[in-house]
């Protein structure tokens, strides 16, 4: 009875606080994911540390969930009526924001005398984004235009841009190091990412068709749920990106379920909460021991990060012809860095043990950086586009 009791009412504390939290967002210029990071910090192991650890040992689960519903949401914004008017722009900064992020933080890394090998995997790690933290802005500011669209499309295409930039940069460093056999990890990130692919087709196609049946015109909360945690499970089982998966099946459903109004107005409510304790409990997850260690290679990764995905994005804007306000706010605006940075660096330490000392420290605090600061910037350049003509028109909207 204790073991229940300690977990409710947390849980109830965390939901009620957090909605306290997120109301006075809506009366500061910061935007609600920074201030639940913020009050999780406080509530964590960095401040009062009053959350129990049977309920922090469920943010693991939580998180999953979380970010399978943001995914699932995300593939929702690629339908071909959006994509008619963007595509061209979605697939140009996207990619080029990511490659010239790494290109520049490798390059910046190793002209600060960082050791070439640990520059290119960090600067593989900073192409990675938040999609968690920008789709709760975007849902936050309550603007629908051709900005916001613009950038949850990008969000949508970033990690994978991230992982396939990430597995060429492991194989090239295995390279460098003498361990040409390790052009596996390629193969695997491939398989990885292909079978990501092919799970939320082979899920999303038979789910467009059956879906929406009970209730005409929109699908049950619990047929919507059924099927992001069905292709989640599936994913990790298969040992798949379950992010990329949960994205291809929203894609899929949203473009093909002719009879749907919306299919995925049922999911967003339930969402909402679950994002609401998934910042609290990553806020409460952070270690601020770790900022102590950034130093000034962590300095030059933050500085060439934001140079990198400022300039890169308004690289591919100015190449396909992007308006002058998108041009000028794309990149701050992709800024966020969160769990998938870490992941990775995860990865790379277990796959280069000699490595770790640097990777593991630099990663995490740089993350914790980007995870508080990012939001702020993602709101700013929203804010700042959603008073302009040529970014504020809303002819096109996302199904």
């Amino acid at each position: 009875m204790e073991t229940s009791s300690a977990f409710l009412l947390t849980l109830g504390s965390i939901l009620l606080l957090g909605l306290l939290t997120a109301e006075l967002a809506r009366r500061s210029f910061l935007p609600r994911v920074t201030l639940l990071l913020i009050f999780g910090i406080t509530i964590g192991q960095s401040g009062f540390n009053l959350i129990p650890t049977l309920f922090a040992d469920h943010f693991e689960l939580i998180a999953d969930i979380t970010l399978l519903m943001v995914g699932f949401l995300l593939g929702g914004k690629l339908t071909k009526n959006a994509l008619a008017h963007s595509a061209k722009q979605t697939i140009g900064i996207s990619l080029s924001a990511a490659i010239f992020t790494t290109l520049l933080v490798s390059l910046a890394l190793i002209f600060s005398g960082l050791k070439a090998e640990i520059a290119i995997i960090l600067g593989c790690i900073a192409a990675a984004t938040a999609p968690a933290a920008m789709i709760d802005v975007v849902t936050e500011t309550k603007h629908s235009n051709k900005f916001t669209q613009l950038l949850l499309a990008i969000v949508a295409l970033d990690d994978l841009w991230a992982l396939m930039l990430f597995a060429f940069g492991i194989t090239f460093v295995s390279a460098l190091n003498g361990h040409g056999s390790d052009i596996n990890f390629l193969l695997l990130a491939v398989q990885e990412i292909s079978g990501a692919l092919l799970l939320g087709l082979v899920i999303g196609l038979p789910a467009a068709y059956l879906t929406g049946r009970i209730k005409p015109g929109q699908p049950m909360l619990t047929e919507a749920l059924s099927i992001v945690f069905l292709c989640g499970g599936l994913a990790m089982y298969l040992e798949v990106s379950y992010l990329i998966a949960a994205m291809t099946m929203g894609a899929v459903i949203a473009n093909t379920a002719k009879h749907h109004d919306y299919p995925f107005h049922t999911i967003e409510g339930i969402e909402s909460l679950f994002m609401l304790v998934f910042f609290i409990l990553a806020g409460a997850s952070l270690e601020l021991s770790a900022l102590n260690t950034i130093g000034i290679i962590g300095l030059v990764y933050i500085v060439s990060r934001i140079a990198g995905k400022y300039l890169g994005a308004k690289l591919g804007a100015q190449v396909t012809k992007t308006d002058p306000a998108t041009k000028r706010w794309i990149g701050p605006a992709l800024l966020p860095q969160a769990g998938v940075a870490v992941g990775m660096a995860l990865v790379a330490a277990n796959q280069f043990p000699e490595y770790r000392q640097v990777l593991l420290p630099l990663v995490i605090s740089t993350t914790i950086f980007f995870e508080i600061i990012g939001p702020i910037f993602t709101r700013l350049a929203i804010d700042k586009t959603s008073s302009n003509p040529a970014t504020n028109d809303t002819d096109h909207k996302a199904d």
